[in-house]
C-alpha cells in the first residue's frame, strides 16, 4: 500500500519587498506549502502590505496579518546615499529588535498552525549592515527556541548570502518584475497611488538590481 508524503507547511515572513517575496515563492517552489505572515508594526511604509496581500491572491498562497506596536526609536531616512555609503556601518534605518520580535511570532506562529518550518528572507550582502540579518543572528535565536518550546520549527534563509542583483535575477525567473513588489521607505502619497521616492536606500538598492540584471549576460543560480 502506497502512502502519499504530506507536504511541509511552513511560515514565511513576507513584507511584499523584493526579497520576502522571492522567498515565499522560492518555499512555494521547493514543494512547501507556505503561509504568508505579515507584521503591521507602525511601519511608514505599510505600502508594502498591500502589496504583499496582492502578491499572495496572485500566486494562490494564504496571507495573515498580526498587528503589533512598541515605542520605536524615530528615524530619519536618509536620502540619496551611494551604494558605497550603505556599506559603511549599520543603516539608520535599522529599527532594533525587528527581526527578533518578527521571528518569535513566526515561529509562535508555525506552532499554532503546525508548520515545521519559517523561512525568511534576510540579506546579510548589500543590505546596510543590519546585525540581525545575519547568520549569526540566525542560529543564535534558533538555539534560543529550541530552550524555550519543544520541537522548534526550522529557520530557513535562503538569500543570506545573495547580493540584491541575484535576487533580482531570482525573482525575474519566479515570474516577477520591478513593479511587482514594494521597497520604498519614503514614498510620495500626494497622489491616488503611492510613488517610490527614488532617493532612499532601498531605491537605490532595488533600482540597482534590477539593472544589473538588464545588463549581465548571465547570473548563475541555484535553488
Amino acid at each position: 500500500m502506497s502512502t502519499v508524503k504530506q507536504a511541509t507547511k511552513c511560515i514565511v515572513l513576507h513584507s511584499g519587498g523584493l526579497d520576502s517575496t522571492v522567498c515565499l515563492l522560492l518555499a512555494q517552489k521547493n514543494g512547501r506549502v507556505p503561509s504568508s505572515l505579515g507584521i503591521a508594526y507602525g511601519q511608514r511604509h505599510d505600502i508594502e502590505i498591500v502589496y504583499a496581500a496582492e502578491q499572495c491572491l496572485r500566486f494562490g498562497i494564504e496571507r495573515r496579518v498580526i498587528d503589533v506596536n512598541w515605542h520605536q526609536p524615530n528615524i530619519d531616512i536618509p536620502k540619496d546615499r551611494t551604494l558605497g555609503d550603505m556599506k559603511t556601518g549599520i543603516a539608520p534605518t535599522f529599527v532594533p529588535g525587528r527581526n527578533a520580535i518578527f521571528l518569535a511570532l513566526a515561529c509562535a506562529e508555525a506552532a499554532g498552525t503546525g508548520a515545521s518550518e519559517v523561512w525568511l528572507g534576510v540579506n546579510a550582502i548589500d543590505y546596510s549592515g543590519y546585525p540581525d540579518c545575519r547568520e549569526s543572528f540566525l542560529t543564535a535565536f534558533s538555539s534560543m527556541w529550541a530552550e524555550a518550546v519543544p520541537n522548534p520549527p526550522r529557520i530557513i534563509s535562503p538569500l543570506v548570502n545573495m547580493t540584491k542583483p541575484q535576487i533580482a535575477a531570482m525573482a525575474r525567473s519566479l515570474n516577477l518584475k520591478p513593479g511587482d513588489t514594494w521597497s520604498c521607505y519614503s514614498p510620495d502619497l500626494s497622489s491616488a497611488k503611492p510613488v517610490p521616492c527614488e532617493r532612499c536606500d532601498a531605491c537605490h538598492l532595488h533600482k540597482h538590481a534590477w539593472q544589473e540584471v538588464d545588463s549581465a549576460s548571465a547570473i548563475t543560480l541555484s535553488f
